[in-house]
């Protein structure tokens, strides 16, 4: 396995995010700046540049089978585009705090619902702009949001802030669980097989909780604040970062609480880390600009080392893993293709 250039591009600030279209035929990369560019994933070529948002924009989501683009920015505002026409069609205001989370989920009954988060406020909406929900403020400013993998009837949102995580139903807006955490959370994610719900925290530790029993596991001893966590997608391998190296977590059977795990070294500190859709190769990224492939069995790198003219931002993978989106500090763009 190798990663060869496909094309690039190049921003007019730091890329901030990165979102492929759902059959990944477009690739979104917003700036910090504010505006965000449209790519076709097949030869590179810029399709449209939208405004984005003033100030800056945060973060950018498309909308699951669909064409229609969400971007968060720092006016406090959720805008909604149409992707394949570079048009604005709706927006929402949730206040002044910038707005720096969207997820989304697919509904049961057809389409899609947001989830958006702008300091302590936490907002479901509809593609039209319209807010179908507003939730309590949270105790503190949400750090991180993510949707429980599953049936689309019963969607479950996991939300981040100092102090612990929520879980809220989006069909009748409860609050199913809460579990307190003394310290702040910068990392939310579920495990495909939604057994495991993990925290990267600033204490610095990886903290994993099992829902469906109640139960909880807890791995310290990283040299920073752990920022970036992926799952394989078979629920087994956990990559965080927190240090020079990409640690790997066995979450098979019990969890990972108790082993040791496999460390992939750097020579500077790990930014980003990303395991393909559906198949088992991971990327990581470090702040020398380094970006490496593993397989977490192998324990060792393959040939595919690629040096960055920055540090990466922001590791993506096609929905049919076939291309890797890297975004950089220095507004780089590169698509590298996997053989």
């Amino acid at each position: 396995m190798q990663l060869t250039k496909h094309w690039a591009a190049a921003l007019d600030d730091y890329v901030i995010d990165l979102a492929w279209s759902s059959y990944g035929t477009r690739l979104a990369a917003a700036s910090a700046a504010g505006p965000v560019w449209l790519f076709a994933t097949a030869d590179g070529a810029k399709q449209h540049l939208l405004p984005g948002h003033d100030n800056g924009t945060n973060a950018i989501a498309f909308a699951p089978g669909s064409g229609a683009l969400a971007s968060g920015g720092q006016d406090g505002a959720v805008k909604f585009w149409d992707s394949v026409a570079g048009q604005h069609v709706a927006s929402a205001t949730l206040g002044l705090a910038w707005v720096e989370h969207l997820a989304w989920a697919p509904m049961a009954e057809g389409g899609s619902i947001l989830a958006a988060a702008a300091g302590r406020k936490l907002s479901l909406l509809n593609l039209d702009g319209s807010v179908r929900h507003a939730f309590k403020p949270a105790p503190k400013t949400i750090t991180a949001i993510t949707w429980r993998p599953g049936p689309t009837g019963s969607p479950l949102l996991a939300v981040a802030y100092f102090g612990g995580v929520c879980l809220w139903n989006a069909r009748d807006f409860s609050a199913a669980k809460e579990y307190a955490y003394n310290n702040g959370i910068h990392a939310l994610t579920w495990s495909p097989d939604a057994k495991w719900l993990v925290s990267g925290n600033q204490d610095p530790s990886v903290h994993l909780w099992v829902p469906a029993a109640d139960d909880e596991l807890h791995m310290s001893g990283y040299e920073s604040k752990v920022k970036h966590l992926a799952f394989d997608h078979t629920s087994r391998w956990l990559a965080t970062g927190g240090g020079r190296d990409a640690c790997i977590w066995d979450c098979a059977g019990a969890g990972p609480e108790g082993r040791e795990p496999a460390m992939f070294p750097h020579e500077a500190p790990v930014c980003a880390v990303a395991f393909q859709h559906a198949r088992g190769l991971l990327a990581t990224a470090s702040q020398d600009g380094v970006v490496m492939l593993w397989s977490p069995e192998r324990k060792a790198p393959l040939r595919a080392t690629v040096k960055m003219p920055a540090a990466a931002t922001k590791l993506l993978w096609s929905p049919d893993d076939r291309f890797l989106a890297i975004g950089s500090e220095k507004g780089a763009l590169y698509v590298l293709k996997a053989e």
